[in-house]
């Protein structure tokens, strides 16, 4: 796994680097080492990186208690897996007495009341919780430039993005700040932070982890995934989160299968040609998606050529559904119940209408009123109907393909972070998901790894998707062929 040269230096001498990984940390855990410490240099380092803006909450008391209680445990003898992680949460994932606010001025101020399924899980595996990470505005973004809060800067370099909508929290693990940290997937924004932040970053299978206590975007897509250094620390975080959770009717009660990263032999491994052929690919991901397709073929896997399904109807379909979820989502926060209410709002309506003008930012506002028209009537069966009846035919077609093929690669993103700024036109933008919105659509997995360097400095990344509930073989691909 490459990485830019800053890249390597800035790991190598920040605080936690030394235990950049669950596994390096929990070895110098019996060496005289403690939860408590690892924890106190990470609030420290966190502090010294503020200019980064990754992050809009330190839990600092609630983290060393965390951390005491993690050391005793230790020391009993009966730590959970977790013991020695330090890792940070979205700001859309709910943790109990703690502030909540989707980076959005509508829930800025907001305590949450409980918890999510995934962080009493983490919490329950001893691990230990210590910020919440800035984002786009409830999700909705690819740059993590349309915060409430102001930019996130991406760690390798500043004036570039470092993806969104969870781009906090993939600085937070790309600065050394934390082992890893909890994002959410939409129609990518793991996967894209992951590889503009050279990390890994993963989404399961939609169902596969619970989505109680995070704050819906779009419901039948949002899913809850990891960032960190390695797959095994991925692998890690996903099996202590994973299984059913009665608290969410989209859960699934598939078994889940234990992750053990064993050498997955030799695999049929498919490649989207479209990933080496597609206009506005930047040549060199191209060049390495191509080596890295050599070098498998090499090793004697059998890599091949297909199609991906109805490519150029995936973003605008996804876009449809996905603002139509929004605009029925978003329309709880109304300044009445909770939320922001405007202090110059006379009479019901003027409420409403001012509070949401002042608490929601551009982009959600333009993402609410597309997802109203679309379902509007007269619009409905043009736009909405037809998007579902074509994410049918993309999710069967996708499914289709692992009946030929174990995994399937593509490149995660067109290319590498660009500047802050940079791009202003909402529709690029949103074609930054091009290859990551699939997944999404199919509700498969799919990972993110660091396998290249540009000649700009940037890290790419390559994206694997394997069939519904197949995680274990995905990470161990990902951790035996790309070297994660």
């Amino acid at each position: 796994m490459s990485a830019p040269r800053g890249w390597r230096y800035f790991l190598s001498h920040s605080i936690v680097s030394s235990t950049k990984s669950l596994s390096e940390a929990q070895v110098l855990l019996p060496r005289g080492g403690s939860v408590v410490a690892t924890t106190e240099r990470a609030l420290a380092m966190a502090s010294e990186k503020q200019d980064l803006n990754a992050f809009l909450e330190v839990f600092h008391a609630s983290s060393l208690e965390q951390a005491a209680r993690v050391d005793a445990r230790l020391k009993a003898g009966n730590a959970g897996p977790l013991a020695g992680m330090v890792l940070s949460i979205k700001d859309n994932i709910c943790y109990k007495d703690h502030k909540v606010s989707a980076s959005s001025r509508i829930l800025e101020g907001f305590t949450s009341l409980y918890s999510a399924t995934v962080v009493e899980r983490l919490l329950a595996a001893d691990a230990v919780i210590l910020r919440r990470t800035n984002c786009d505005e409830f999700a909705m973004g690819s740059s993590n430039e349309n915060s409430a809060f102001g930019n996130v800067k991406n760690p390798l370099d500043p004036t570039k993005v470092p993806g969104g909508s969870s781009g906090g929290a993939a600085a937070s693990v790309a600065a050394g700040i934390v082992h890893a940290a909890l994002g959410s997937d939409t129609g990518g924004s793991i996967r894209q932070p992951a590889s503009f932040t050279g990390t890994v970053g993963f989404k399961p299978t939609y169902g596969r982890v619970s989505r109680y206590g995070l704050i819906a975007f779009a419901s039948s897509f949002d899913q809850i995934g990891p960032f960190a250094h390695t797959v095994e620390d991925v692998a890690a975080v996903y099996s202590v989160m994973a299984g059913h959770d009665p608290k969410d009717s989209t859960s699934s009660h598939q078994p889940v299968e234990p992750v053990t990263l064993a050498h997955p032999g030799k695999l049929r491994i498919g490649y989207y040609r479209e990933g080496l052929e597609r206009a506005g690919m930047d040549p060199e991901v191209v060049a390495h998606l191509q080596a890295q397709i050599d070098r498998l073929k090499a090793d004697g896997h059998i890599v091949e050529p297909i199609d991906v399904p109805l490519l150029d109807f995936q973003v605008p379909t996804y876009y449809i559904l996905a603002t139509a979820e929004a605009s029925s989502n978003l329309a709880r926060f109304d300044g009445i119940r909770f939320g922001h209410r405007s202090k110059i709002a006379k009479g019901v309506d003027e409420t409403y209408r001012l509070s949401r003008t002042e608490g929601f930012g551009p982009e959600v506002k333009r993402r609410i009123l597309l997802g109203t028209f679309v379902l509007s009537a007269g619009y409905y069966d043009a736009y909405y109907a037809q998007a579902q009846r074509v994410r049918r035919i993309i999710r069967d077609k996708t499914l289709a393909a692992f009946d030929s093929f174990d995994l399937i690669l593509s490149p995660t993103c067109p290319s590498t972070a660009f500047a802050h700024g940079e791009i202003s036109d909402p529709v690029a933008m949103y074609l930054q998901d091009i290859f990551t919105v699939q997944a999404n659509l199919a509700g498969v997995p799919a990972i993110s790894l660091p396998t290249g360097t540009h000649s700009n400095g940037m890290p790419f990344g390559a994206q694997l998707t394997a069939k519904r509930f197949d995680e274990a073989r995905l990470f161990a691909a990902a951790k035996h062929l790309f070297g994660c």
